[in-house]
């Protein structure tokens, strides 16, 4: 929906410029292609877009693997550039003006506010091709913890001013970034079930915090090699980021890194056809056999919510042996007693236990090391405690300490040395003695 304006008038004028059935053809083949001259006119070494995502918020609700399971189906080496807080004019029209000059299309998460004050430069994001969401009325950090009627009415604001400020507000997507990725389950469930995608990021530049630029780049190449595509996080209000981003993009380009433009699927454009195991950032590979195992299906728990206990019947427990019960067995004989059913967190196995490091060969190592550790300090109170014993045991005796301390050594005689019987142990043979025999 967003940029496909842009990218429909740019295929029409290298349809035209080629001409004929040929060059229709050679149009279409383009569409998803690296960035070329006809792309970016007067830049042939520009980053470029290579790509349009098309994505269904219905499909996929949430994404960013710092909060969620999934994320965007990139492939290696593929990066989205997103954007938050904005618009501000004295730093976002020179953001804007960086990804123009590299033909680059991004996502920008507006605050209502900026919106309310700035509606020319919502505008310009929307004609510059970008994807505009949203990103609360007043950028609170407590929408985990705030009432959800005050969440919803963040939400609303946000939205209502942005697509105030657009020209046509079927511009605006419906993605949402919450502020300060302060989630709740509450606000998530909320915007979902308004078809609104939930978004996070797979990794940050900082660019928030009082660093440096150098080191809001640092961090955003870093962080990207560490996991080799994703979404960056960034700010469009920031001097540093301003600083920032033509290196980062320099560095980009030359780590042969490409620019994933995203948009929401519309009834004309649909979605981008992928597979489930495409949303997540590692997919599992052929050496996880897990990943090739059926999902464990849910318990189906009967309707009633208790059970029958077992009566004395069922316990086998005789006429004439049922006088030796306690009385408050015999009282409960005759009653219908009932347990209630199990929960079914009962069934669960905690993400990080034991059981659940077992379950592979690399894994395996890990809970040996657990399990050592939470040995040792049962040995080392197993030490002490048979420390303590010992001592008490010689208080109650009367031994004194250096008495147990040289247990099993003999003690010094007083009488003189020539009447010191001969000891008939053996002597230990030193090393110099087996050096010489072996000479």
């Amino acid at each position: 929906m967003i940029g496909s304006s842009v990218v429909a008038r740019t295929r029409s004028w290298t349809v035209l410029c080629l001409g004929g059935f040929l060059g229709g053809f050679l149009g279409v083949l383009t569409i998803g292609s690296p960035a070329i001259a006809a792309d970016c006119p007067g830049r042939p070494d520009a980053l470029g877009t290579s790509r349009t995502l098309v994505v269904d918020p219905h499909e996929h609700p949430r994404i960013g693997t710092m909060q969620y399971r999934e994320t965007l189906p990139l492939k290696d080496h593929e990066v989205v550039l997103t954007f938050d807080d904005g618009p501000l004019p004295k730093y976002s029209n020179q953001v804007l003006q960086i990804l123009a000059d590299e033909c680059i299309k991004a996502t920008f998460f507006i605050i209502g506010e900026q919106a309310k004050a700035n509606p020319d430069g919502v505008r310009k994001l929307v004609a510059a091709g970008h994807t505009v969401g949203t990103h609360s009325m007043t950028h609170p950090l407590t929408m985990d913890r705030m009432p959800l009627d005050k969440a919803e009415a963040q939400i609303n604001g946000g939205i209502e001013w942005t697509s105030a400020a657009m020209t046509n507000p079927s511009k605006l997507a419906p993605f949402f970034r919450i502020p300060g990725l302060m989630r709740a389950d509450g606000v998530e469930n909320l915007l979902i079930s308004r078809g609104i995608q939930v978004w996070s990021a797979d990794f940050p530049a900082d660019d928030w915090r009082h660093v440096s630029s150098d080191r809001v780049y640092q961090l955003a190449i870093q962080r990207l090699e560490a996991k080799g595509k994703g979404i960056l996080l960034l700010h469009d209000i920031q001097a540093r980021t301003v600083a920032a981003l033509p290196k980062i993009i320099r560095d980009l380009k030359a780590r042969g890194y490409r620019i994933v433009h995203v948009v929401p699927a519309t009834a004309e454009q649909p979605a981008t056809p992928t597979t489930p195991v495409e949303w997540l950032l590692h997919p599992p590979t052929e050496t996880t056999p897990i990943a090739r195992w059926p999902a464990v299906p849910n318990f189906v728990f009967a309707q009633t919510k208790t059970l029958p206990a077992p009566s004395l019947a069922d316990l086998n427990a005789q006429t004439a042996h049922q006088p030796l019960l306690p009385r408050k067995t015999m009282a409960l004989a005759n009653v219908a007693a009932t347990l209630p059913v199990p929960a079914r967190d009962l069934f669960a196995i905690p993400e990080g236990s034991v059981e659940v490091l077992l379950s592979t060969t690399l894994s395996r190592r890990v809970a040996t090391r657990l399990a050592m550790a939470a040995e040792t300090p049962r040995a080392a109170k197993g030490k002490a405690g048979k420390a303590r014993a010992a001592r008490t045991a010689r208080a109650a005796h009367g031994t004194p300490k250096h008495a147990a301390e040289t247990e099993g050594t003999a003690p010094k005689s007083t009488a003189p040395k020539s009447a010191a019987p001969k000891s008939t142990a053996p002597r230990p043979t030193r090393v110099a003695s087996l050096k010489k025999r072996a000479q």
